[in-house]
């Protein structure tokens, strides 16, 4: 008599950089079956979060649905819900919906759920100064920062319309560069002349950060070059400052001196620190292994949960020497997992070592200037721009988003517009409403940068 042989589930956790490529290296794999398993419906490239949160890019242009990306991956399903706990025993994943909770058997798992923000230890920033790490902080912030055009417009104080007019970036690594150059080119030369009573370019944007210097990480000759491009276009670079208060109306920064300054400022932006998601911790501790301070679990060098071969941390989430919070290390890693489990479904040897291929990094500071450090080359300006124009063009899923994004940037660098300037009230207001009522998703669908 024929039997069939039950195939072998493969359930992944996060539809960002790590979970996405993983499921894709299992599309042709016979016999494998795999769920995805996100608090989101999409898929979202958050090295450009920052250009929704200053009206350059849609959202759609970089969240594409999930099941539209795997709509032909006839072995892979999706399904909404956040991830709560895993029982390594049973072999199943606990996760949450608005239905209320579901456990997912799997044979093999790929915890891909990414990290969010982090306040070191300083949660109640959060309600005033928001992060940058999924689409409704993205959305909030713009509305923000378009708001407090509009309100100075209509104040006739010259201290609130100065308050308005301060925006503090908190974080000098790429995405707190990136997102000060956006809004002082916002504010200095697309705003410009479209408002009657006030002058968007007497607008002070604050990038504020306890290091000696912009993008920690690269070369000197780089961060100098970023930091005085910055400071061209308006930004005024507060290093060697830390945030030590935020409320409403202001900013408190203290120096290495115990010097404190209070900025009145309406607009923050938090763009400082990351934290590993909350099922990260869970997982660490069925495992009986501790996660480091920023909330990631260690690993094996094959990347694996140490006790459970059969499980797999990756991206933002994994513990694995020092590598770096980019999107290359979430994609590699997410293919060597894949990788992993295939092997163990075909009887092939199975412990190769994860090998991260260091493909560089790059960030840009404004219009036509970015820096860029790609194996031995180092550069900054329109060539490093272009190069990272590139990058992310490829890494950009789909054809109509390149093609939409790329008419975008043109529309926005070439010239002056911003096609994505609506903004809503229930923007600023909703995320910290989820917060207050326990609703809001608890991870990131993204991870890393793109280069």
């Amino acid at each position: 008599m024929r039997t069939t042989r039950r195939p072998h589930d493969v359930v992944v956790v996060g539809s960002g950089f790590g979970g996405l490529f993983a499921t894709r290296a299992l599309a042709d794999v016979p016999g494998v079956r795999v769920t995805v398993v996100s608090g989101v419906n999409h898929h979202l490239f958050q090295p450009l979060l920052y250009q929704v949160a200053t009206g350059i890019l849609s959202s759609g242009e970089i969240a594409p649905a999930t099941r539209d990306v795997l709509r032909r991956q006839r072995n892979a399903r999706v399904l909404l819900g956040v991830v709560e706990d895993v029982d390594l025993e049973a072999r199943e994943v606990v996760h949450r919906s608005v239905l209320g909770l579901r456990r997912t058997r799997f044979d093999s798992l790929v915890v891909a759920a990414g990290a969010g923000q982090s306040y070191f230890g300083a949660d109640q920033f959060a309600e005033h100064a928001p992060g940058l790490k999924s689409l409704d902080d993205a959305l909030e912030v713009r509305a923000r920062i378009l708001g407090a055009f509009e309100l100075a417009e209509l104040s006739g104080d010259d201290d609130t319309v100065d308050r308005l007019l301060t925006f503090v970036v908190v974080g000098a690594g790429p995405t707190g560069v990136e997102m000060a150059g956006q809004v002082a080119e916002l504010a200095h030369r697309v705003l410009r002349g479209q408002f009657r009573r006030i002058d968007p370019t007497r607008a002070r944007v604050l990038l504020v950060d306890p290091l000696p210097q912009v993008l920690p990480g690269y070369p000197e000759r780089l961060s100098t070059a970023a930091a005085t491009e910055l400071v061209r276009v308006g930004v005024e670079v507060w290093t060697g400052w830390k945030v030590v208060d935020v409320d409403e109306l202001t900013v408190t920064v203290e120096n290495g001196d115990g010097h404190r300054r209070t900025v009145p400022s309406a607009c923050k932006v938090w763009a400082a620190g990351v934290a590993g998601a909350p099922i990260g911790r869970v997982l660490a501790d069925r495992a009986g292994v501790e996660t480091d301070r920023a909330g990631r679990v260690p690993v094996e060098p094959d990347c694996s949960l140490p006790g459970h071969p059969e499980v797999f941390v990756v991206g933002d989430l994994m513990l694995n020497g020092r590598l770096p919070g980019v999107a290359q290390v979430a994609i590699q890693s997410g293919r060597h997992a894949a990788d992993q489990i295939r092997r163990r479904v075909q009887g092939e040897p199975t412990g190769q070592p994860f090998v991260y291929r260091d493909k560089g990094s790059m960030s840009t500071v404004s219009r036509f200037f970015a820096v860029a450090q790609v194996g031995p080359v180092r550069t900054a300006g329109v060539t490093a721009w272009a190069l990272w124009l590139g990058v992310h063009l490829v890494y950009l899923v789909g054809f109509k988003n390149r093609l939409t994004t790329l008419l975008h940037w043109a529309v926005s660098f070439v010239g002056r517009g911003r096609a994505e300037r609506a903004s809503t009230w229930q923007q600023v207001v909703a995320r910290n409403a989820l917060r207050q009522t326990g609703e809001a998703a608890q991870a990131s669908p993204g991870e890393g940068s793109a280069a």
